[in-house]
């Protein structure tokens, strides 16, 4: 797996980092930050997303709190295309 760093949250102490990176090879995000509380995972579930799939978050999966300093470091694609930058 080819990892790039894209970004961490400025001025945060060492233990307390959430961080971005891109899997280069399919353009997927891995993603370090805070966990959801469960209030806040107890809202997502009310609200839901489309009729007739669960609101269960598996085992495998969890919910986080992506400040939104962070989204500046989310790739866009280029040209409407969808695909996310490779380099």
């Amino acid at each position: 797996m080819r990892l790039r760093f894209l970004g961490i949250i400025p001025n945060t102490p060492v233990d307390d980092s959430p961080t971005i990176w891109l899997e280069e090879a399919t353009g997927d995000l891995l993603i370090q930050s805070y966990r959801a509380t469960e209030a806040e995972v107890k809202a997502c579930q009310e609200i839901g997303s489309i009729p007739g799939h669960s609101t269960d978050v598996p085992g495998h999966e969890t919910i986080i709190r992506l400040p939104a300093v962070m989204l500046k470091y989310i790739p866009r694609p280029e040209g409407g295309s969808g695909e996310v930058p490779r380099t």
